[in-house]
């Protein structure tokens, strides 16, 4: 029964879990991202993404104020104050003075520490430190808390990312860069393979397919191999290290892709569209201009997506051909190369870097993925 024609196959279930099961995949990481990028270094230490929304509890080690912060009372030496910082908002479950015994008091009790001293916490943090005589010494006494910290969100990694002046390592200029070096790195090469795809398809001149093979082995080319030579080249003529030696090479290596895509999409275009425009009279320009163009936009959407893609994320290009000590033409990928070794235990700065780094590409890829797969399967069959 599953070779009827009309009839749905008994693996259709297979093929939707399958589906399922790589979206999930894909989409598992990108949340972890989103939501990492709005929490602290504390937060994510402390518990894992998906129970951002849940309270979380933490021991960690506090000291009170140093001795020369004490005020004497009567008889008495009393330094009072919050264990936690300002702007954290936490409660005390279970307290101690010793390394060894960080569970043993609930918040309200008073203990006796070494030095003679007896100290009181609450639950929000606040603690009272009386002695009968006067301490000495450069620190305050260690107390060993348990607190549980409410689900909190900030966006202060995206403005020290994106909108502080005085951080040097803010991701603004970094991502006006990649735009810099990203759009004229899609246009240039769409615009040129279009003009040489609809040559190869509908215009007749010796050579045409040997030209077309020339195409097809240039796609598997290592970039590597030409990586040196093309950079040689570039400085030999005044225009490396800097965004046009860029703009040129990325348009180099997605030429060959964009040229095969294109042709193969042009090519199944109805002929006689083609021939009536050419008996009325129309040149080979207005043709392209009007008729082919127009109807290969999928096609040339599906490569804008890819190329859009690949230039955004790339780093070995921009690392050869976009070198500037100086650091106005740095790009994001570099500039993420350089946060993990400056703040690589920042992990809240690396999220909201690498999410900023990949909003543009998705948003590019929901406006434009409705045309991906027609581009794509584009003249594969008649």
């Amino acid at each position: 029964m599953d070779n009827i024609a009309g009839s749905k196959s008994s693996l259709t279930w297979l093929v939707h879990i399958s589906v399922l099961a790589l979206v999930l995949l894909w989409l598992f990481p990108t949340v972890g991202l989103f939501v990492s990028s709005f929490r602290t270094t504390d937060q994510i230490a402390s518990s894992a993404w998906w129970k951002s929304l849940f309270p979380t509890e933490q021991s960690v080690t506090l000291r009170t104020a140093a001795p020369d912060a004490m005020v004497q009372e009567g008889n008495l030496f009393v330094v009072e104050g919050q264990l936690f910082e300002e702007g954290v908002e936490a409660e005390i479950s279970v307290w101690g003075v010793s390394s060894r015994a960080i569970d043993t008091n609930v918040p309200g009790d008073t203990v006796e520490l070494r030095n003679g001293a007896k100290v009181t916490v609450e639950i929000d943090g606040a603690y009272r430190l009386e002695s009968a005589e006067a301490l000495t010494g450069a620190r305050g006494s260690r107390i060993f808390v348990t607190a549980e910290t409410p689900p909190k969100f900030t966006f202060d990694n995206y403005r020290l990312m994106l909108f502080d002046e005085n951080n040097l390592e803010g991701m603004a200029k970094a991502f006006f860069n990649t735009l810099t070096v990203t759009i004229p790195a899609t246009i240039i090469p769409i615009v040129i393979a279009a003009f040489a795809a609809y040559a190869l398809a509908w215009m007749e001149f010796p050579a045409r397919a040997i030209l077309v093979a020339f195409v097809v082995g240039l796609l598997v080319v290592p970039l590597q191999l030409a990586l040196i030579p093309l950079l040689k080249l570039h400085l030999g003529i005044g225009i490396g290290k800097g965004y046009l030696g860029t703009w040129l090479a990325h348009t180099g290596f997605g030429l060959p892709l964009a040229i095969y895509l294109l042709r193969n999409y042009m090519v199944s275009l109805p002929r006689d569209i083609i021939e009536n425009a050419r008996v009325d009279g129309a040149t080979e320009f207005q043709i392209f201009t009007k008729i082919i163009l127009p109807l290969s936009f999928p096609a040339l959407a599906s490569f804008a997506i890819f190329q859009f893609l690949w230039t955004w994320n790339d780093l070995l290009v921009a690392k050869v051909f976009l070198i500037d000590a100086t650091g106005q033409t740095t790009v994001m990928t570099s500039q993420i190369v350089e946060l993990l070794g400056t703040r690589g235990g920042n992990w809240e700065i690396l999220a909201t870097a690498a999410f900023v780094s990949i909003a543009v590409p998705l948003a590019m890829f929901f406006a434009m993925q409705k045309y991906l797969v027609r581009g794509l399967l584009a003249g594969s069959v008649k």
